[in-house]
């Protein structure tokens, strides 16, 4: 997505904004991140946890959760001059899975935030993208008492793509958040550019 800016002598300059999306597993703080980052006020679409998805939503581990999203988060992040980062964070429980192919679509890359605790939970979001190929980074948000582990280790037992980076991160701190949208811009640019040159090749 380009957009046309006047500057002061009158010329044209182009701002870039590209689309980013946020997803994981149930709880792992895609709101958070989000709204950690976001230079604007972020738009939350979250509701009470209610006793009918207490059959199907998978607390353990996130006892303390009170909401959850239920059609995504919505923020913006500047991340220097002409290039500005729209992040859709997406609904974390299975059924709300069929907003992803419409959020999914025109995005450059994604952020899989992943909890040692509950490593499983970010599998199907690893899978999603692996299989529509959309280049993501997985970024470890390390929760107070959860075991530190190194990214290498995380990458094995996630199976991921050799080079698909792994990041830690506190998402709740929003230069931690900035340093992993960082990464995954360099990384999906990387990777649209080997995608095109293989093309035309």
């Amino acid at each position: 997505m380009v957009s046309e800016h006047s500057d002061a002598s009158g010329g044209d300059t182009a701002a870039l904004a590209l689309k980013i999306l946020v997803a994981g597993g149930f709880g792992v703080g895609k709101t958070t991140l989000v709204g950690a980052v976001s230079e604007i006020r972020p738009l939350r679409t979250e509701e009470l946890l209610s006793e009918a998805g207490q059959s199907v939503d998978d607390t353990d581990g996130v006892d303390h959760k009170t909401t959850t999203t239920v059609a995504m988060d919505f923020g913006r992040i500047t991340i220097r001059s002409g290039l500005s980062l729209y992040l859709f964070g997406t609904p974390g429980q299975d059924r709300f899975w069929f907003l992803w192919d419409e959020l999914a679509q025109g995005a450059l890359g994604a952020v899989v935030l992943a909890d040692t605790r509950r490593l499983e939970d970010c599998f199907p979001a690893v899978d999603y993208f692996e299989h529509r190929r959309i280049p993501f980074v997985v970024a470890v948000n390390c929760f107070a008492g959860a075991r530190r582990h190194v990214a290498p280790d995380v990458s094995r037992a996630l199976d991921l793509d050799r080079g698909t980076p792994v990041v830690l991160c506190d998402a709740r701190d929003r230069d931690s958040g900035k340093e992993v949208l960082i990464r995954l811009v360099e990384y999906a640019g990387r990777m649209h550019t080997a995608r095109l040159l293989d093309s035309v090749g």
